[in-house]
C-alpha cells in the first residue's frame, strides 16, 4: 500500500481511538453490567456480580416508576424540539436582517445562557419561581392573580422546567442559523425583491429551502439532547413533585448512584440510547427521501 494511501487512515486514527474508547466501549460494557446485578459491592470485588440475563429489561417492563418517566421524557420532547426549533430559526432570521452594534449585542445576549453554568441559571430560575417572594408571582400578585405553584404543582412543574431548558438550548441554536443564513446569496434575495416578492415571500420561498440541513441539523441534535434531558429537573425539583418531572436521564441516576442498583440502570441506559437511535435513524430516512428528486 502506498504512503499516500495510509495518510489518511493515520491521521484519523486518534479520533477513531477516542470513539472507541468514551464512545463504543462505554456501550458494549454497559450492555454487559445490564446483563448482571451489580451493585455498589460489586465494583470493589467481581465475585460479588451475578449473571442474571435479561431480568432486569423484565424489570424495566415492569416498572411504573420507568414507564413514568419515559412519559416524561416524551411530553418534554414534545414541548421542548419545536419550541426550540421555531424560536432559534424565528430569532436568527430577525438578527440576520439587522445590522450594527445593537444586533451584535444581541447575538451574544442570546449566547450567553448556552455558556453560563447550568447551576447558575436553576438558582436564578429557582427564585424568580419562589412561590412567596419570587418575581413571577409578584407580577402577576398586581393583576390579581393569587400564589402560583411554579414548581409544586405536578403539571405546572413540566412546563416550567421545560420553559427553563427551552430559553438555554435556544442560544446555540441561533447562533448556527445565523451561520446558515450567511451562506445564502444575497442575489437571491435582491432577484426575489426586483420581482416583487415582499419580506415573508423571500423567506419562505427562498431562505427556507435552503436552510434545510441547518433546519434538520438543529433538530436531530436537540431531539438527542431532550432525549437525555436530565439538568434542569434533576437541579430545579429533582425529578419531583411526586415524579412529575423526572426523566428517563434522572430516572438513571437515582437508580445507578442513589439505589446502587447499576444493573438495572444499565438496562435503563441501553433502552434509552436504543430509542435514541431509532428517533436518529428514522429522522436520517426521512431526510434522504425527501432530498430524492
Amino acid at each position: 500500500m502506498r504512503r499516500g494511501t495510509l495518510t489518511p487512515y493515520l491521521l484519523i486514527t486518534p479520533a477513531m481511538l477516542l470513539l472507541l474508547a468514551f464512545g463504543v466501549l462505554p456501550i458494549l460494557v454497559a450492555a454487559l453490567v445490564s446483563l448482571t446485578d451489580m451493585n455498589i459491592s460489586g465494583l470493589a470485588n467481581w465475585s460479588n456480580v451475578e449473571f442474571i440475563g435479561f431480568e432486569n429489561y423484565v424489570a424495566l417492563a415492569n416498572d411504573p416508576d420507568f414507564w413514568r418517566a419515559l412519559g416524561n421524557t416524551a411530553l418534554f420532547g414534545v414541548i421542548g424540539v419545536p419550541s426550540i426549533v421555531f424560536l432559534s430559526l424565528a430569532v436568527a432570521l430577525l438578527l440576520d436582517r439587522s445590522d450594527g452594534r445593537i444586533a451584535r449585542a444581541l447575538r451574544s445576549f442570546y449566547f450567553v445562557p448556552a455558556v453560563t453554568g447550568i447551576v447558575a441559571i436553576s438558582l436564578v430560575w429557582g427564585y424568580l419561581y419562589n412561590t412567596q417572594f419570587g418575581l413571577f408571582n409578584w407580577v402577576l400578585s398586581w393583576f390579581g392573580i393569587g400564589q402560583v405553584q411554579w414548581l409544586s404543582d405536578p403539571w405546572l412543574a413540566k412546563f416550567s422546567v421545560a420553559l427553563v431548558a427551552i430559553w438555554r438550548g435556544t442560544g446555540l441554536n441561533i447562533i448556527i442559523f445565523l451561520a446558515a443564513l450567511q451562506g445564502v446569496p444575497r442575489e437571491y434575495r435582491e432577484a426575489a425583491a426586483l420581482d416583487g416578492a415582499g419580506e415573508w415571500r423571500t423567506t419562505r420561498s427562498i431562505v427556507l429551502p435552503l436552510l434545510g440541513f441547518a433546519i434538520f441539523f438543529v433538530t436531530v441534535t436537540t431531539t438527542i439532547a431532550w432525549l437525555q434531558f436530565f439538568d434542569e429537573p434533576f437541579v430545579l425539583t429533582d425529578g419531583g413533585p411526586l415524579g412529575a418531572t423526572t426523566s428517563v436521564s434522572v430516572f438513571l441516576y437515582k437508580e445507578g448512584f442513589r439505589l446502587n442498583q447499576f444493573g438495572y440502570a444499565s438496562a435503563g441506559s441501553l433502552v434509552l440510547f436504543v430509542i435514541i437511535a431509532t428517533i436518529t435513524l428514522v429522522q436520517l430516512r426521512i431526510r434522504r427521501r425527501d432530498e430524492k428528486p
